[in-house]
């Protein structure tokens, strides 16, 4: 669904993705599962299809399916040494470091399929600060498009799921969100196709206010 004028949400907390949410990242994923995908006869362009918002021995799980769990946690941990080494293209999306700031003394956090050091890593090179309420891939069990990550972001902000926004760009990321009851801004090109409460091109189209008693008003669009 496109937002109108502008559609305004109410909540209690923001749940943040990072890649393709709040950094940019898709030069140094492309080339890097580009070249994961031609090690392994696969077609390039259905890699890509399916790698964006998971974490990487989830996305490995489907594309090579009978491929021992050892193999693809293994080849999981060099992929994440090398995108965490390459930091060349990684830049902030279009409003994030204002969308950020203006989420100061707000209750949010950041869940992404990304471990500490590579969060951390693509955070710097975006010129973007790390929110401080952090759900990684080491603090869960299960990748996304299980609920698991946002469900833990809100437990530890202490707000009901249904309280909570989500803030995703991927298939995988708009449904683990909508799984956790969870209603779901969808930012850039990719999330228009699957089925967020509203999209917008990038993050300079998101305005935060502060209510009294300590809720948000988000105007989206």
């Amino acid at each position: 669904m496109t937002a109108a004028a502008s559609t305004v949400l109410t909540a209690r907390a923001l749940l943040l993705d990072m890649d393709g949410t709040l950094v940019n990242s898709d030069a140094v994923v492309e080339r890097i599962w580009r070249r994961w995908a031609a090690q392994h006869g696969l077609d390039g362009d259905e890699v890509m299809k399916v790698v964006h918002g998971r974490q990487g021995h989830a996305s490995m799980a489907l594309l090579l399916p009978g491929r021992p769990v050892e193999q693809n946690l293994a080849d999981n941990t060099r992929l994440l040494a090398e995108e965490t080494a390459d930091m060349d293209g990684v830049v902030a999306v279009p409003g994030a470091p204002e969308f950020l700031a203006s989420l100061r003394g707000l209750p949010h956090a950041l869940v992404t399929s990304a471990d500490v050091p590579l969060s951390t890593a693509r955070m710097a090179a975006a010129g973007l600060t790390l929110p401080e309420v952090r759900i990684t891939a080491e603090s869960v069990g299960a990748s996304k498009p299980d609920p698991e990550g946002f469900l833990k972001g809100a437990a530890e902000l202490g707000v009901a799921p249904a309280d909570c926004v989500v803030f995703e760009d991927s298939g995988a990321g708009i449904a683990a969100g909508k799984a956790a009851g969870m209603r779901v801004v969808g930012i850039g090109p990719r999330a228009g196709v699957h089925g967020p409460d509203v999209v917008v091109p990038d993050l300079t189209q998101v305005r935060v206010e502060a209510l009294e008693g300590g809720g948000i008003s988000l105007h989206v669009g």
